[in-house]
């Protein structure tokens, strides 16, 4: 039986971006079931104590650039450090992979597509055509999924993503949950990947 990992993320999250190829090699490595759980970022950071990036120290924000830098040299990317439509509310595009979902729809394709249109392509996601577009683009039923996105009932899971992240401990994007335990960051994985060959018990903070 495959083994499941729950993923966090924003559309919004550059690290989300930066991961997405690496994410997806070690799914198919390991052949993972993911439980894709869009999340808003703003309402997680003020619950766990995080700021926004514009609220944060400027020391913070000029290290954050370096890092972007090095980790795009690193996964051999070609994206923009500010796009043109950065920052947006993603409340859209992550209701576009919530309502993908709900009708047994795979939302990996419509990920891949819709990070690279905001980092690479700068496009913006927060426009109900270009997410439409995308989505079509990815195989998905675009217009149906953005109707969808607008709904109650989707909000109401974006809503119960974030309560799940709370509890299982998430505070940014992306994370991954596997067996309870969480791996923060894109610059994790390769931590996700041991405890996957290992099959070691989830590490907790009862100790």
């Amino acid at each position: 039986m495959s083994r499941q990992v729950d993923y966090y993320f924003s559309f919004q999250s550059p690290w989300a971006y930066i991961g997405d190829r690496p994410f997806r090699d070690l799914v198919t490595g390991f052949d993972l079931k993911v439980n894709y759980k869009p999340v808003v970022l703003v309402d997680l950071f003020s619950e766990t104590g995080g700021l926004p990036l514009l609220k944060r120290h400027p020391v913070r924000q000029r290290y954050r650039m370096v890092e972007l830098q090095r980790w795009r040299d690193r996964r051999g990317l070609q994206f923009h450090l500010r796009p043109a439509h950065w920052p947006f509310n993603a409340r859209l595009a992550d209701g576009a992979v919530i309502a993908a979902i709900e009708l047994g729809l795979d939302p990996d394709a419509f990920l891949k597509r819709g990070f690279v249109a905001v980092w690479e392509d700068q496009l913006d996601l927060a426009d109900p055509a270009t997410v439409a577009r995308l989505a079509d683009e990815a195989g998905l039923p675009g217009s149906k999924l953005v109707e969808r996105s607008a709904s109650e009932a989707i909000s109401a899971t974006y809503e119960q993503n974030r309560q799940d992240a709370i509890t299982a401990d998430v505070f940014g994007s992306p994370a991954y949950v596997l067996d309870g335990e969480v791996f923060w960051g894109q610059d994790r994985l390769d931590l996700l990947a041991d405890a996957l060959k290992s099959g070691r018990p989830p590490y907790t903070s009862d100790i």
